[in-house]
């Protein structure tokens, strides 16, 4: 397949008809995600008074169906037209939160949970569509500023979104909230209208296990490929890290700083501020710097500050060290996702997807169940410093592939008809 923007005749970044497009409609799904978010942990909790067990199923809806569907999402992602199969996500999505606001509205409150899981479910189907057109409407060597944007959106929403969440929640209520997701969410399948029409067939051959081929080639390719196969590990020492790291924050405020539960969200707050600086500053050089570069100088910084949080017991240490990691962090999540695009042919970028981003997520789940058994019996700087040692080991994993550049030619996928 012929990309259609080449880099000698690419347009400015920014005069991009496809970036604006899916910048605008990711606008609108972050204030729908974090409104949810929100309202339902706030819900849930004052409901069942702080029952941790039920607090603790919004993350099981939120993250198991990225486990189980991504695989399967990727590999129809690449069968079906990626601007079609957006659309209909969000209009899905819209109609399963009004359907779920109907039995919240009669008393089953306990659908809250839908919420969060069939949304998680068709994201898998509509955000590796969303990487195929990423691939096929941004030039090349404006790939990694491309992600350097999403990155400093993603941060933005990072600080303002627990304060909208908790203000719409607050203000107007559980039902309102569900509502305005439902409403982002139909507005965001309406912008993605503006998208170019797709150039890419839909695939329609039904030989039988022709999808059982084609999810498997995924893997495949991943494992076939130096590049992704280290990428691949490094995503699961990564999810590793940041479970066991994210599940125990709460531990260092109380136990560490002395502080209440509350002070958390001021490190998060200056993590996601120093999360857009950097993206912002990374983008202005992230033309001249190699990906697989990126990723390692990000997961060396969260090596040494993971580490550093698991001893500080200073308020100011501790907090310079949060916005030093998120000043860094960007590279990690612009060096993934570039290699993932500039290393993987067109029509199997939705699969490539679904194979690696489940390892993260998957690790992360795992390392976040054991956390509390880790707490028992380790101190939390000893466990920090291990967060940190997998960082290192992720950093480590790029060294026999630093120097690689992407192929000019990629290999293709064979297509059955």
């Amino acid at each position: 397949m012929n990309r259609q923007v080449q880099g000698t005749n690419a347009p400015s970044l920014f005069r991009n008809r496809f970036l604006q497009t899916i910048l605008l409609s990711s606008v609108l799904l972050q204030i729908g995600i974090w409104v949810r978010n929100f309202a339902i942990l706030l819900y849930v909790a004052e409901t069942t008074n702080n029952d941790p067990y039920a607090i603790s199923l919004i993350s099981v809806a939120e993250f198991a169906p990225i486990f189980v569907f991504s695989f399967i999402g990727g590999t129809f992602a690449d069968r079906w037209r990626p601007k079609r199969t957006m659309i209909w996500c969000d209009v899905l999505s819209a109609v399963s939160v009004f359907a779920v606001l109907l039995t919240i509205h009669y008393g089953s409150w306990h659908s809250v949970y839908l919420v969060a899981f069939i949304s998680a479910i068709l994201s898998q189907f509509s955000q590796p569509s969303s990487m195929r057109l990423f691939k096929y409407h941004v030039a090349e060597e404006q790939l990694q500023q491309g992600m350097a944007l999403f990155q400093s959106l993603m941060a933005i929403f990072m600080v303002l979104g627990p304060m909208l969440g908790t203000f719409v929640y607050s203000t107007f209520g559980l039902e309102i909230s569900i509502a305005v997701m439902g409403i982002v969410f139909l507005l965001s399948a309406l912008v993605l209208v503006r998208l170019p029409e797709d150039q890419m067939q839909t695939q329609t051959a039904a030989v039988k296990g022709q999808f059982r081929k084609e999810f498997v080639e995924g893997f495949r390719y991943v494992w076939q490929s130096q590049v992704l196969r280290m990428l691949g590990l490094a995503f699961i020492l990564a999810g590793l890290s940041v479970g066991v790291a994210q599940a125990l924050n709460l531990f260092i405020v109380t136990e560490q700083l002395g502080r209440s539960k509350e002070f958390l969200q001021y490190l998060l707050m200056v993590n996601g501020a120093a999360m857009l600086i950097g993206g912002g500053i990374v983008a202005t050089f992230a033309k001249k710097v190699p990906p697989q570069i990126l990723l390692a100088i990000g997961m060396v910084a969260g090596a040494v500050c993971t580490a550093i949080v698991g001893y500080s017991t200073s308020v100011p240490v501790t907090l310079t060290v949060q916005f030093l990691n998120g000043l860094v962090f960007p590279c990690i999540h612009i060096g993934i996702s570039t290699m993932i695009l500039k290393w993987s042919e067109a029509s199997i970028v939705g699969r490539v997807n679904g194979v690696l981003n489940p390892m993260f997520v998957g690790m992360m789940v795992i390392s976040m169940s054991f956390a509390g058994a880790l707490k028992d019996s380790f101190s939390l700087s000893t466990i920090y410093s291990g967060a940190g040692f997998l960082f290192l080991i992720g950093a480590l994993a790029m060294i026999p592939i630093m120097n690689h550049k992407a192929p000019d030619k990629l290999p293709q996928v064979a297509q059955e008809v």
